[in-house]
């Protein structure tokens, strides 16, 4: 008789767990369950948060300094979850991402994670490609790390990166800038088609398949050949691969699935308001508050 199938708790899109609130996540899992927040119906749900019923904990962070110095993921799996990583790695900015620990820092924490819970279960994320003017006019982007990155990531065994372009939201536009003359810009989809190639060419030296989140326009642009593929950032089928077990392999209708979201069915349990992100990032629509000069 099949065993009866467990949810994926994602932890989380809305926020940064392991960098802030850790010590909430471990209450609840100590607790035996979660009480969410609906974002926008403000409904309030009780999400199991016990082994028996939860398969993997999928956590997403920019900062897993705090989640590693506390031993979390050895405690966690010691309760008998299993977690998967997915590690937002960008290029160093003090424009685009303030308050986030220098680069070498976070490559540090990636070859911890690494060696710690094992290469299979981690996800890079270079995300998002950022396109932008300041004063003087020129086109700038996000991308001058991303060869140092990538092959620290290859170095470690990873083979996943997941990426997409900044999708300028109204409330993203009318931030106050960090500089005179900052503006986003959304480049051509000729552009966004060339980067990609030029990516993925790199990653494919290293033995890193490169992934498209929500750009189903840019993938559908791409020849076949290319290898390109849309993201499942949850990904349930590697969980399963991984782990073993009974869960959902449906889509996650709740998420972008027409601009091509390719992940499968999880509970996030973070919250826009109850944790807001400190990392104050300049393009980032879950960030809560004015950007500070």
């Amino acid at each position: 008789m099949q065993s009866e199938q467990k949810i994926v708790l994602s932890a989380s899109r809305r926020t940064d767990i392991p960098a802030f609130y850790m010590d909430w996540f471990m209450e609840g899992i100590a607790s035996g369950a979660f009480d969410v927040i609906h974002p926008y119906t403000r409904r309030v749900t009780r999400v199991p948060a016990t082994p028996d019923r939860v398969h993997t904990v999928v956590f997403w962070s920019k900062n897993f300094g705090p989640f590693l110095a506390g031993n979390y993921g050895e405690k966690l799996i010691e309760k008998g979850l299993h977690l998967y990583f997915s590690f937002t790695i960008n290029s160093e900015s003090t424009l685009l991402e303030p308050n986030l620990p220098p680069l070498t820092d976070r490559l540090a924490q990636l070859h911890s994670l690494s060696r710690r819970f094992g290469p299979a279960c981690i996800d890079w994320r270079f995300d998002p490609i950022c396109f932008f003017r300041v004063k003087d006019g020129r086109l700038q982007d996000n991308l001058k790390d991303f060869p140092r990155i990538s092959d620290a990531a290859a170095a470690l065994g990873i083979k996943r990166c997941i990426t997409s372009f900044n999708d300028i939201y109204g409330k993203v536009r009318k931030r106050k800038k960090p500089v005179e003359g900052f503006v986003f810009v959304d480049p051509l989809p000729a552009e966004k088609r060339e980067r990609i190639l030029a990516l993925n060419q790199s990653l494919g030296s290293k033995d890193i398949r490169l992934r498209l989140c929500c750009e189903k326009e840019v993938l559908d642009s791409l020849p076949e050949e290319a290898g390109v593929r849309k993201s499942a950032c949850i990904p349930s089928r590697r969980l399963k691969a991984l782990y073993g077990g009974n869960i959902s392999l449906e889509s996650d209708r709740g998420q972008r699935v027409k601009a091509g979201c390719g992940c499968r069915k999880s509970i996030d349990i973070g919250s826009y308001d109850l944790h807001p992100c400190a990392h104050n990032c300049l393009f980032c629509y879950a960030n809560p508050r004015e950007i500070r000069s």
